[in-house]
């Protein structure tokens, strides 16, 4: 089991070495089953707090919201691979001392997917959309990242964000305003770099449903009405493999329910935690 160890920052943060030795943090909060939290692009571990979903979990949970690497707290390596994610995920999994619960959203959703097959300390299973490109779908155009690449390279880091909402994860205006106030935003500007190289690594991922035809995990999958059809096919298309999960839909909402309906959200995630219990 890797050992987690305080990192030297300000926040209440704890780190856990990755397979390639880069430094992975999380904030451990709340008491009960432990639940770790993935978040997805354009975000760090602070997503959770924008509608109170991660104190709300820690009334139940001992939560533990973790950095992807390269943004927040967790260290980065010079060569990026989207495998390298995975193993991530699944360090800050073994480094927990029981069985743990998985909540991944929209690419921290495939990325927990994926670390579901490199550890052994899996409980439970919570997927929110996983980007996963099926049938005729395509996750984005050669365009759009072409032209987060553009900007990056002239320094406007902030619209790259702004791009990668609006036309990648098809964001409302409601929900790209929430994360533009939220505190962190001007370190996920920073951190800028990391977005365009993720999306065109998870453009790339094949999804290889023979692989995940034996995975008994229990899994919640979450999808909103409104998200965009090739989330909606992806989610139905993981639930198609899988042989233990079904699918919860949040109607009248889209890609972000933990903003737009945070009670629904964590009820419905909080039920399926305690299930069996």
């Amino acid at each position: 089991m890797a050992e987690a160890t305080p990192p030297d920052t300000g926040r209440d943060m704890e780190t856990v070495t990755s397979a390639d030795g880069t430094e992975i943090a999380f904030e451990q909060t709340g008491s009960g089953p432990p639940l770790v939290l993935v978040h997805g692009g354009v975000c760090d571990h602070r997503f959770w707090e924008l509608s109170d979903v991660s104190a709300t979990f820690a009334d139940h949970c001992t939560v533990y919201a973790m950095d992807c690497r390269g943004v927040g707290e967790s260290g980065d390596a010079t060569e990026y691979a989207l495998e390298r994610e995975f193993e991530d995920v699944a360090a800050v999994v073994d480094s927990i001392d029981e069985p743990v619960t998985l909540l991944g959203h929209s690419s921290g959703a495939l990325l927990s997917l994926e670390a579901a097959l490199r550890t052994d300390n899996l409980r439970k299973l919570v997927l929110y959309e996983p980007p996963i490109a099926v049938d005729d779908h395509e996750l984005y155009s050669d365009a759009v990242l072409a032209e987060m690449e553009r900007l990056l390279d002239e320094g406007e880091n902030e619209q790259v964000l702004v791009l990668f909402l609006q036309e990648i994860a098809q964001s409302t205006p409601e929900e790209i305003e929430a994360q533009r106030s939220a505190p962190d935003w001007q370190d996920l500007v920073d951190a800028a770099h990391v977005w365009p190289r993720s999306l065109a690594a998870i453009g790339e991922y094949e999804f290889d449903a023979a692989r995940f035809a034996d995975m008994s995990t229990s899994t919640l999958l979450l999808s909103g009405s409104e998200s965009p059809p090739f989330l909606r096919d992806a989610t139905a298309s993981v639930n198609g493999v899988l042989p233990n999960s079904r699918i919860v839909t949040f109607d009248g909402h889209a890609h972000e329910a933990m903003l737009t309906a945070p009670d629904r959200f964590t009820r419905e995630v909080l039920a399926f935690v305690q299930e069996g219990t």
